[in-house]
């Protein structure tokens, strides 16, 4: 058995002859490459044979889009500034809070200046003044939605009335706020006008009282009231007249009349019926006279009388209709007596009524004469005149005096919610110009395209954003041509147009992210025949047509209709079909 040194040094020499064969065969490889003949390196060095650039007709769908670049914001940017004072003075304004950056909802607080609330409600008209009780207009209708769509009720009339102030006054006690009172100075100036219109009262009662009973007035005074019960009693008497058509005396006479009527008529009847029963009396009936022999034939004796005499009847007759007419007439001249007597009573009672209020009118004359040159009158006419116009100044004041809202406390948005995206103010400095700038709550893209390329842009077209990560985002064009209203927004290039798009989720985006948008321009329903742009060539009457290799180095041209082109490719219809190879270029 070898040792082991010796079967290593054997390997050992066995490798050494082996890697020396190697080296050797490599040298010769690589001289044989260096080693060409004339005719061999001629060959290399000649052009390649020509051959056509094809490509094949493909089927898919085609989808053409406008790609930039942009940059996520929020939306329409609006400065704020406080429309008036915040509070019932015009003092010094100093916020006492300063607005926050983030989403604000409408109904609230957005900042506070001295220790008053300003909020923040949605609207379009802007606030511009204080809305005192009695207050009309767009603005109190504007501020009326607002309370109802808040909760807090009232009417919808646009007049700040009580209804409105108490749905006011909710509103900034759940807040934790008191609604603006009348201030300390408001308070003095309505207390000093009421004392203004008491004192003229007093002053008017004063004078007239010295007036009434001043001792150059008292007798005409004294007279006119005379006058005016003398003239009350004119008309009662006239009024109690008119209402009676007879008087007692009268009434007595025309009874007395009536029974004598009724007399003469009782004994005309009396006098009839008698008359009429003489008329009617039945004639006597004949009887037999006696005679002594009871054989012997009896003899009729007449019993027949003459006729009664009824001549004193019809003679009772003709008095009682006499004696019943002269009745009826002595009523008619009873009754024309008493008309007679009642017109000329009535005419009596209204002369003393004119007479009555002509003396009135004199009276009433003298008396305003009287009082018209006196002092005392002049001044009370002047108390008068006081007295309306101290009036006329509190019922004034009185209309705009109560809970207010001051024109600084209420900011009008077009949208909420937003977000408050600039503070221009802090806590403790004046307030006088912008506070702040709100932006909406949604995202919008910036970006700017080529002028040609914005003429296939429209609003409202679908796009989408992918953000660095290569999330992609569904988005639609908003506008095309405007600039982008959001802050900070950078001019886009010389010659570009300006874009914007809103995307249809604000969710895990970021404001100031750079992204890439894609507008969709156009897209085909189905999937079509498609070519590269660079396959058609437009001959010299018009028509589009390619070039298909239909065997190798040959082609036929046939002749297609274009359609949509995207993405360097283009639709065509011919006759061609999937798989077909087309020349590209002028190869």
């Amino acid at each position: 058995m070898k040792s082991p040194r010796r079967l290593l040094a054997g390997v050992i020499a066995g490798v050494v002859v082996i890697a020396g064969v190697v080296v050797i065969a490599a040298a010769g490889w690589a001289l044989s490459t260096r080693l060409r003949s004339p005719a061999d390196e001629a060959a290399r060095r000649a052009a390649p044979r020509p051959s056509l650039v094809t490509a094949a007709v493909e089927r898919r769908k085609l989808v053409s889009t406008v790609v930039t670049s942009g940059t996520l914001e929020y939306g329409s940017p609006l400065p704020i500034t406080l429309a008036g004072a915040v509070g019932g003075a015009a003092e010094l304004q100093r916020a006492t809070r300063a607005p926050r950056k983030g989403r604000i909802k409408e109904g609230a607080v957005l900042m506070e200046v001295n220790g008053r609330p300003v909020f923040a409600l949605r609207g379009s008209v802007p606030m511009h003044r204080t809305i005192a009780p009695g207050s009309k207009g767009a603005d109190v209708r504007q501020l009326q939605r607002a309370l109802r769509r808040l909760g807090f009720g009232g009417p919808l009339t646009g007049v700040f009335d009580q209804a409105t102030i108490a749905a006011v006054t909710r509103m900034y006690t759940k807040k934790g706020y008191e609604a603006q009172q009348p201030s300390l100075a408001d308070r003095q100036a309505y207390d000093t006008l009421r004392k203004a219109v008491q004192t003229a009262q007093e002053t008017l009662a004063t004078e007239q009282q010295a007036l009434d009973q001043g001792r150059d007035v008292l007798p005409l005074k004294v007279k006119l009231d005379n006058a005016e019960a003398d003239m009350t009693a004119a008309k009662r008497a006239l009024k109690q007249a008119e209402e009676r058509r007879l008087t007692p005396e009268d009434e007595a006479k025309l009874a007395a009349a009536d029974a004598a009527v009724r007399a003469a008529e009782e004994k005309l009847a009396a006098a009839e019926q008698e008359l009429e029963a003489a008329r009617t009396r039945p004639t006597p009936t004949p009887t037999p006279a006696p005679t002594p022999s009871l054989t012997s034939t009896p003899t009729l004796i007449s019993a027949s009388q003459p006729p009664a005499d009824t001549s004193l009847l019809r003679m009772r007759v003709d008095n009682a209709r006499a004696d019943l007419a002269a009745a009826h007439e002595a009523r008619g001249l009873a009754m024309e007596e008493a008309r007679q007597a009642r017109e000329k009573r009535l005419e009596e009672l209204r002369k003393a009524v004119r007479t009555a209020k002509e003396s009135l009118v004199t009276a009433q004359q003298a008396l305003r004469q009287a009082r018209r040159l006196s002092p005392t009158r002049l001044k009370v006419a002047g108390a008068r005149k006081d007295v309306a116009a101290a009036e006329e100044m509190l019922a004034e004041y009185a209309r705009t005096y109560g809970t207010s809202v001051p024109p600084g406390e209420v900011v009008f948005l077009p949208k909420l919610p937003a977000r408050v995206q600039k503070v221009s103010v802090k806590a403790g400095q004046r307030v006088e110009d912008e506070v702040a700038t709100v932006t909406s709550s949604s995202f919008m893209v910036t970006a700017s395209v080529e002028a040609a390329e914005s003429e296939l842009l429209r609003a409202g077209m679908e796009a989408s954003i992918e953000l660095g990560t290569g999330r992609t985002y569904r988005a639609t064009l908003a506008a095309v041509g405007d600039r982008a209203k959001v802050p900070d927004a950078e001019e886009p290039p010389e010659g570009a147009v300006p874009i914007l798009l809103t995307p249809a989720t604000s969710k895990a985006l970021k404001a100031g992210t750079a992204v890439t948008a894609r507008v969709t321009v156009g897209a085909t329903e189905e999937p079509v025949l498609v070519v590269p742009v660079a396959a058609v060539i437009t001959s010299a009457d018009g028509k589009a047509r390619v070039r298909v290799e239909h065997a190798p180095d040959e082609t036929e041209d046939v002749e297609v209709r274009t359609g949509l082109t995207a993405d360097g490719n283009v639709e065509v219809t011919g006759a061609l079909k999937e798989g077909d190879r087309v020349v590209v270029g002028g190869a």
